[in-house]
């Protein structure tokens, strides 16, 4: 077990943040082989429990990806408790099985959002009080068969308000879902690196949830101040295995939630995942350290303190130009998830419009429903993005000035080498028409949240990316997100990114059709 930590030691985090980085010297001298035999199951899977299965013929809501990724979507409901279909979609279109391929080695689901080797470490849980066609509980949602399994009976949404200081949003909610991370589901694959990963695919799943909540006319948050003990035995996780991440109320009710109630432990069994597992002790020692033992610490987190500030602009700026609402596609928001995949190539030859970048970040950093906000429009990371065909735009290094809502020019020239060295030597960054980093400045960000900011920072990159996703897929591009060598992307775009530190990369472009081959 780790030893305790405390939130404020934010040495923890740095030292984990260093410990992690990958490089050319690193990725050579450490190399790591996957053992197939021992692949962990994609799937949570508690044989002894009471199931309900969800219904499978959900109405879609046929509202535009692009208004619901920004959020632009006016509610027409007088009630704001989702229903048993309401909450169906949600579910369904956050981790929803959405395509199923067979390889040599067995078969793949692939799921509604985005997720680091597509091993999906992420599970929901459900804690509703009474909805429509739903008892009051506490439920696991398994997207292999969509259905809630039972954990818990009886309402214990004020055992969750109370965990979060009664934050509001959580007081007032209907429905909570929890986001929890599963360590050896994705460190089998990528080792101690799996805790920024945590944040990331937490974060795609996040912005098709906030997206489709809006299209079906809900409100939503994202919660991460909380007492992490007391969510984790209301779930009743073996924290050596799984952590709760986040939380999502879901809907509003005037009245609060009630008392909480007691519980014991449940103890249930599940299938193992593989038929062994390797720690990596770095993660659960970053988990701890960023962890919240009392409601006082959830207070703390809770009273923000002075926002973080861009730099002003010294350089060439080149305003974006979105598309206007009504020359936006109109693909629904449910349309767009089912198409959407990490595109595996880009074609080097073709190029997006400038309308087409500017829909894309206008559309995904309009500010997030976050308790680590003060205020909706801040953003915690920086974008800096490296063009290489986009019409309208010379190919060179830029920043993206949120508030002026333009792009800076820092150096021009064509970077297709360097963004192929910095995206891990893959071919993917250097043929797309523009790659997306993530940077942000860590030193003052633990210094405002402490080792908690560390996790928010990563969940932020990972909503904000997932948004990207779908924007790009809402007007038929593609998109893939990628890892990197960390200190060299923070020095390509030194001087501007000096102190900061590179968090995550998305490259966007247009997908390369490869015609069949010609049968003689």
């Amino acid at each position: 077990m780790c030893s305790a930590m405390s939130n404020r030691d934010i040495q923890a985090a740095c030292k984990y943040h260093e410990e992690t980085k990958h490089s050319f010297w690193s990725v050579r001298n450490n190399p790591h082989f996957l053992d197939w035999a021992n692949k962990p199951l994609p799937f949570k899977i508690y044989p002894g429990i009471e199931t309900f299965p969800l219904p499978r013929d959900v109405s879609q809501t046929g509202v535009a990806a692009l208004s619901a990724i920004a959020d632009r979507v006016p509610s027409l409901r007088t009630d704001l408790v989702p229903d048993l279909q309401d909450l169906t979609r949600i579910l369904y279109f956050s981790v929803g099985i959405t395509k199923q391929r067979t390889y040599p080695g067995g078969e793949i689901y692939f799921r509604a959002a985005a997720c680091t080797g597509a091993l999906y470490e992420i599970e929901l849980y459900v804690v509703a009080g009474g909805l429509p066609d739903l008892d009051a509980g506490v439920y696991h949602f398994n997207p292999a068969d969509v259905s809630l399994g039972l954990l818990r009976r009886g309402d214990f949404r004020g055992n969750l308000a109370e965990a979060t200081a009664m934050e509001s949003v959580v007081a007032h909610a209907p429905v909570i879902i929890l986001c929890t991370g599963t360590y050896w589901r994705n460190s089998w694959k990528y080792r101690a690196r799996t805790y920024r990963h945590f944040g990331w695919d937490n974060g795609t799943l996040l912005a098709n949830m906030l997206a489709v909540s809006a299209a079906s006319g809900l409100p939503a948050g994202i919660v991460l101040g909380f007492v992490d003990a007391e969510v984790n035995r209301l779930l009743d996780l073996d924290t050596r295995c799984e952590v709760s991440l986040s939380l999502v109320p879901i809907g509003q009710r005037s009245e609060s939630s009630p008392a909480p109630r007691e519980f014991s432990a449940l103890s249930l069994e599940t299938i193992p995942l593989s038929k062994r597992e390797v720690d990596y002790p770095a993660m659960l020692q970053m988990h701890e350290a960023s962890s919240l033992k009392s409601k006082e610490e959830v207070a703390q987190w809770c009273d923000r303190q002075q926002a973080l500030v861009s730099s002003a602009p010294t350089h060439q700026s080149v305003p974006l130009r979105p598309l206007p609402v009504e020359e936006q596609p109109k693909d629904t928001i449910e349309q767009v998830i089912l198409r959407r995949g990490s595109t595996r190539t880009f074609d080097r030859t073709a190029s997006i419009t400038l309308a087409q970048l500017s829909t894309i970040l206008d559309s995904a950093t309009r500010g997030l429903p976050a308790d680590f906000f003060e205020s909706p429009g801040e953003q915690l990371n920086d974008l800096y993005l490296v063009v290489h065909s986009v019409q309208g735009l010379k190919p060179g290094a830029y920043f993206f000035q949120r508030e002026q809502n333009t792009l800076e020019l820092l150096k021009e020239a064509q970077f297709r080498a360097e963004a192929y060295h910095l995206g891990l030597e893959q071919e993917l960054p250097a043929d797309a028409c523009v790659d997306i980093f993530f940077l942000a400045d860590l030193e003052s960000l633990l210094e405002r949240y402490g080792n908690r900011g560390y996790r928010a920072v990563q969940l932020e990159a990972g909503i904000i990316g997932g948004r990207m996703y779908l924007a790009a897929y809402g007007q038929r591009l593609g998109a893939s997100g990628l890892t990197f060598f960390d200190d060299d992307v923070v020095n390509f775009f030194s001087p501007h990114a000096k102190h900061k530190n590179a968090i995550f990369l998305l490259a966007i472009g247009r997908p390369l059709i490869r015609k069949p081959r010609q049968v003689a």
